[in-house]
């Protein structure tokens, strides 16, 4: 690309991205593309583009979906070998490297971060819809401070100090549905949710009210019941991402106990979108599911244990 037909929708993009604040892995995902773009209107093959940075296909690959931390050198030989040659496109590239290998604001809490957790956060940040099926906990992004920390205590973390650290994080991760650009966030709740107890009567009072908040403000609350979901729900929690234009357009985790799988391919996207679709089609209606969570709540209330 010659400086006489420069893409000025790059430069467009960097001037955007500076006020995300912290934020690498979306700077990685434009830059990729941008790479990416550029190679095939070069009429060029990933193996083609190796060469040029001494190496391999599946590493140009790598930095054309943005997965990984791009080297500046790498990235600017393959800018100057695609014919890039316009000052603003070069120093627009230049402010994308910077914001893509920078700190991200989770990097704080990188003691408490293991690198499956660390992908799903920075890819929440650059989310512009986010779906997800949970069975057995309310969704992180969806939590109030004390059922995370009930949450958090019941797992394998003895130490006081590491369980305030991951509910800190927890709360951080939420910061991303305040604004006007927040993602689009579509929850199903498997009804056990509303059913088990997590930490006292008070706790889950306060946290189902902070669904039917959510419910009224922007966020699609809805409940799978146990006869209309018993045949399609999954036994694990399901969450898809998708992302605006610029590197893979959607993918799914799948989180373990101690771990998580990214699916990227199209055929496991596409059964897992089914089974996304599927439950939606069983779940209660947004009036249903808030009288289910109200009805939750009376319940909870009455409880004996609930402070007067």
């Amino acid at each position: 690309m010659s400086a006489d037909h420069p893409d000025r929708s790059l430069t467009a993009e960097v001037l955007w991205l500076p006020h995300q604040g912290g934020k690498p892995v979306a700077a990685g995902k434009v830059l990729g593309a941008y790479l990416r773009r550029l190679r095939t209107e070069q009429g060029l093959t990933m193996r083609d583009a190796a060469p040029v940075i001494r190496a391999s296909v599946s590493k140009i690959s790598r930095m054309e979906r943005g997965e990984s931390p791009p080297r500046e050198q790498d990235v600017l030989d393959l800018v100057e070998h695609y014919g890039v040659d316009d000052p603003w496109q070069v120093e627009a590239v230049r402010e994308l490297l910077k914001q893509a290998t920078g700190k991200a604001w989770y990097d704080e809490y990188a003691d408490v971060t293991p690198d499956w957790l660390k992908r799903l956060i920075g890819l929440e940040d650059s989310a512009v819809e986010i779906r997800t099926y949970e069975v057995n906990v309310v969704p992180g992004l969806l939590q109030t401070p004390a059922y995370a920390q009930a949450v958090v205590a019941s797992g394998p973390y003895a130490n006081k100090t590491e369980i305030n650290r991951r509910v800190e994080l927890r709360m951080a991760r939420q910061r991303l549905l305040e604004g006007p650009g927040r993602p689009q966030v579509i929850a199903l709740l498997d009804e056990a949710i509303l059913r088990r107890p997590v930490g006292s009567a008070d706790i889950m009072v306060e946290q189902l009210e902070r669904l039917l908040d959510a419910a009224h403000n922007g966020i699609t609350i809805r409940v799978v019941q146990f006869m209309k979901g018993a045949k399609i729900a999954p036994s694990t929690p399901v969450t898809y991402l998708k992302f605006a234009p610029g590197g893979p357009a959607e993918l799914i985790y799948l989180e373990q106990a101690a771990g998580a799988t990214y699916i990227t391919s199209r055929s496991g996207v596409d059964s897992y979108r089914y089974v996304l679709s599927e439950l939606w089609g069983a779940a209660a209606s947004r009036k249903e599911s808030i009288q289910l969570l109200k009805a939750a709540i009376r319940e909870y209330a009455r409880h004996p244990s609930r402070r007067r």
